[in-house]
């Protein structure tokens, strides 16, 4: 075991888009685990648009980290020693650990994974959190029916094309936005939706959605906000169903934007609107995560992941998710499991 850990910490709370200077990174002790914690080795860190939010003061969904805290994150990691945590030296397991070489956390806060069932890297993506963000906002909360059409934003993510996918196999048709020629590509071609609007060329949102979804829109899954979802609420239908996942356009922003603009429509429409954390959904965890992983095994449902090499990259990832950079979910990979994935 080496002799220190990089550790990465929140240097001062950013202004709008995040930069560099805002992660510090420092060299530390490893950690000794106290009683019932396991010292755990990072094998792959997740960065998500979420924690954008945790740099700032205030309240939020997610608890806020302060200024020198460490930066946290969902991990997948090998236990190297445990002190009474209920773990084997050489178990793999996960939870949200520190953006770190190697981390220590309660027994109760880590979930042992078979690493033969499937790659490590998903447990982070498509069978970790985002799939199942994916699983209950498109089943329990837009509820797309045969039919109907359903849109989701940032559909090349790791969250929009998993629920894209989900609602194809609800037997809706799935119109996408996303922001490169590639990641249109990608969703039509790879993951089956009938129509992905680039966004990044569309001059009038209203107008390319006439033509993807010339019915009109029945279920949205919105994880980007903003001016896309301005447009969608202009073309919702009777009784639409709408699952407010994130907002990941409106991150940045130092002052929340004019509004709520769109409320109007909800009137003619009788749209319900509803937002949703998915750790509510925590005690059907492992019923999903199972149907999820039939899924995958069957090739029903498809999945790409983005991995950054090396923790010191690791801001680099975080930042790129803003720039649109990733396509499916975004990893770092920190270190290789001994004698394995």
């Amino acid at each position: 075991m080496p002799a220190t850990n990089r550790v990465y910490r929140l240097a001062h709370r950013p202004e709008g888009t995040p930069t560099h200077d805002a992660f510090d990174r420092s060299e530390e002790s490893v950690p000794d685990p106290g009683p019932g914690e396991a010292l755990v080795r990072t094998l792959y860190l997740s960065v998500d648009p979420y924690m954008r939010d945790r740099m700032r003061a205030g309240e939020s969904y997610a608890e806020p980290w302060d200024v020198g805290d460490a930066l946290r994150g969902a991990v997948v990691g090998e236990v190297v020693e445990s002190n009474g945590a209920g773990f084997e030296v050489g178990d793999v397991v996960t939870g949200e650990l520190e953006w770190a070489d190697y981390a220590t956390a309660p027994g109760t806060e880590l979930t042992q994974i078979d690493p033969d069932v499937a790659p490590l890297s998903t447990r982070l993506g498509v069978l970790g959190m985002p799939g199942l963000t994916a699983y209950f906002g498109t089943r329990e909360v837009a509820q797309p029916s045969a039919g109907e059409t359903f849109v989701v934003t940032g559909a090349a993510g790791a969250v929009g094309s998993v629920a894209g996918q989900l609602a194809k196999l609800q037997g809706a048709r799935v119109v996408g936005f996303a922001g490169s020629d590639e990641k249109i590509a990608f969703v039509e071609d790879e993951l089956g939706f009938d129509a992905c609007i680039n966004y990044q060329t569309t001059d009038d949102y209203r107008a390319a959605l006439d033509e993807a979804a010339p019915g009109g829109v029945d279920a949205y899954f919105d994880n980007v906000g903003g001016e896309i979802t301005d447009a969608v609420f202009t073309r919702l239908n009777v009784d639409a169903s709408v699952a407010v996942c994130g907002q990941i356009s409106m991150y940045n922003d130092e002052e929340p934007p004019a509004g709520p603009r769109k409320l109007g429509q909800l009137i003619q429409t009788r749209a319900t609107v509803e937002g949703f954390l998915v750790r509510d959904f925590q005690p059907r965890f492992e019923q999903a995560a199972k149907q999820l992983g039939r899924w995958v095994g069957a090739g029903d449902v498809a999945y790409r992941e983005t991995v950054t090499e090396g923790l010191e990259n690791a801001p680099d990832a975080f930042l790129g998710l803003f720039e649109g950079e990733n396509i499916g979910k975004q990893l770092v990979q920190v270190a290789e499991r001994d004698g394995g994935q």
